[in-house]
């Protein structure tokens, strides 16, 4: 029997990527969701199934708004689920600091419904995917195991905590099967132009100065991973490690996909213009007085998952040029909405 996942906002960045993984590295059927009035679009589904046309038979598209519940005529289209991601989510951090009702309010909504569709259809896992984010700052030396205390900085973070928080309720009230997943900044092919990497190569491309978050001797870091490589790691847990259920322990499972090093903001920025072929010209901006509740540095701890047997497949050096590259070929993925 084909396994099922359905993917939750399939059409955003992570999301689409892992699509793609899923199509090239299984034989499963993927019900892919996405409402596609945020940042998920079909354009990037259909890029991927343009891919391979023996794809298409394999993915299933379901229009939906997760902060609306599925009906039961919803439920029953999509039948059988073997493994849901529950990736959809907004995850702009400007965004939530300058409107944070309706920011928090969709995230919330978007995981009652998927853990609500969950208590129907019965999968065997239902992977909840967070962000080093809900943690809060650490030093840049420093990183977070899995549970470390959760202390969020900024209206996204807090709504990512709660769908953590949310999710563990299910697991133990409902026996909802949960992983949670926490993962750092991602990379990669058709991400929107409003996050990092994109501005670089859009910015250092054209000429113009770009702004790094930081300031003489405190850059900003964070650990970055290409979306694939992120991919890579769910499908890891969902073939080798099945959901720890209550009452045999007091928590479910929880994984930092993550990779092992940090990387400084500017050393992001002259490696990226290293790539290019183009000087970098850039001006230090003070993380905190540029953005209320932006921390300096992110870390998480990606021990836990190397020691049951994954390592990303693909180095962050070689993942980047390949992104820049790609970008610098396409570049309508730079055009803004």
């Amino acid at each position: 029997m084909t396994t099922r996942v359905l993917l939750t906002g399939a059409g955003g960045f992570i999301g689409h990527h892992t699509l793609s993984h899923l199509l090239t590295e299984t034989d499963w059927h993927v019900i892919a969701t996405d409402s596609f009035r945020h940042k998920g679009k079909t354009d990037r589904i259909n890029q991927v199934l343009d891919a391979d046309p023996q794809w298409r038979p394999r993915v299933t598209v379901h229009t939906h708004d997760l902060s609306a519940p599925f009906s039961a005529q919803a439920a029953e289209r999509i039948g059988r689920i073997d493994h849901i991601i529950a990736m959809a989510s907004q995850s702009h951090v400007d965004r939530s600091i300058a409107d944070p009702v309706p920011f928090v309010r969709t995230n919330t909504d978007v995981i009652l419904t998927t853990l609500e569709l969950a208590r129907v259809t019965h999968p065997e896992s239902v992977i909840v995917i967070s962000t080093d984010e809900v943690y809060g700052p650490c030093e840049r030396e420093d990183a977070h195991p899995e549970w470390s205390p959760v202390i969020p900085s900024n209206p996204y973070a807090a709504s990512k905590a709660a769908q953590e928080a949310i999710a563990v309720s299910y697991w133990r009230t409902y026996g909802v099967p949960v992983v949670i997943v926490n993962c750092m900044n991602a990379i990669g092919e058709r991400q929107d132009p409003e996050k990092f990497v994109p501005k670089l190569i859009k910015g250092i491309s054209s000429g113009q100065t770009v702004t790094i978050h930081g300031r003489e001797g405190d850059i900003g870091s964070r650990h970055y991973l290409h979306a694939r490589n992120f991919a890579d790691g769910l499908l890891f847990i969902m073939r080798h490690l099945p959901p720890a259920r209550f009452p045999d322990v007091s928590r479910p499972d929880r994984y930092n996909v993550a990779s092992p090093e940090a990387i400084g903001n500017l050393d992001l920025a002259l490696e990226a213009a290293q790539v290019i072929g183009k000087p970098l010209k850039y001006q230090l901006v003070d993380f905190h007085s540029a953005r209320p509740g932006h921390d300096a540095h992110y870390g998480l701890d990606p021990r836990k998952l190397e020691v049951a047997g994954w390592k990303a497949p693909v180095p962050f050096s070689e993942s980047l040029a390949r992104t820049v590259r790609w970008t610098l070929n396409h570049p309508e993925w730079l055009l803004e909405d």
